[in-house]
């Protein structure tokens, strides 16, 4: 519990230390809070951190709060890695037991392909290592690939559209091994340091119910190396989590080289 209170206050000081910085040089590359992740990649030789809490409510487990973390570097503007996971997490499970620690470890390797000033693919490949204690994470690594469609449309509106598959580790008999993902977001500015971003999002996989949710989030930029986050997703099926809230801090650290 006590590490609980600890990271907010951590997050907030980054916060306020990141803004009285010079509001100049690289600016920060939020993967945060939706889904899916864009094409471009965070400032290429420093180190971006993403760090959010959230809580959600669903039926199995019935209660789950985490503090989702990543780490991104970018070689280059057109490749990179990152690294993230749950840094905590606390979840009820459906009967009455709960259970604290760390979740598992996911790595990507990330590759951009720009078409034009407005437009981008990208390519992810993702290998989940399983970290977490038991009763939190699935217990068996997993693989994936991402692809990515990024543009800027008119009026200010941003898209980022992304078709995932993910071959998870430990599936029982009768379930396939793949999963499929989807997910497409709209984001643009409202003026001044506030955007907004709306998406869609689901999951199939044979043998289990189909997944799918609605995400609506804000954005606030604290400076160009500083990004705040906040929002909620809900579930549109029977097989998605009810609902989830969240908020998050994307920000500029150290430049490694």
């Amino acid at each position: 519990m006590r590490r609980m209170k600890v990271f907010p206050c951590a997050v907030l000081m980054s916060a306020w230390l990141g803004a009285a910085v010079a509001d100049e040089g690289p600016s920060v590359t939020p993967y945060r809070p939706s889904v899916s992740t864009p094409a471009a990649l965070s400032a290429p030789g420093w180190l971006e951190v993403e760090l959010g809490a959230l809580r959600a409510r669903a039926e199995d487990p019935p209660r789950r709060d985490s503090l989702p973390y990543t780490l991104k570097l970018a070689f280059t503007p057109d490749w990179g890695v990152r690294v993230g996971g749950d840094a905590w997490a606390h979840q009820v499970n459906a009967d009455g037991g709960d259970i604290t620690g760390g979740g598992d470890t996911v790595m990507v390797l990330k590759h951009r392909l720009a078409l034009d000033d407005a437009r981008a693919f990208g390519l992810e490949l993702s290998a989940k290592v399983p970290t977490a204690r038991a009763g939190i994470g699935s217990g068996h690594p997993d693989y994936g690939i991402n692809g990515i469609y990024s543009a800027d449309l008119a009026s200010a509106w941003h898209t980022d559209v992304n078709l995932t598959a993910t071959k998870l580790g430990g599936t029982v008999a009768g379930i396939s091994a793949w999963q499929a993902g989807w997910a497409a977001e709209l984001s643009r500015g409202l003026g001044g340091p506030w955007g907004v971003t709306g998406e869609v999002s689901g999951t199939s996989q044979r043998g289990a119910g189909r997944t799918s949710q609605l995400l609506v989030a804000g954005s606030y930029a604290a400076s160009r190396r500083v990004a705040l986050d906040f929002g909620a997703t809900k579930g549109l099926s029977a097989a998605s989590d009810t609902w989830s809230i969240f908020a998050g801090i994307t920000f500029l650290t150290a430049r490694l080289f």
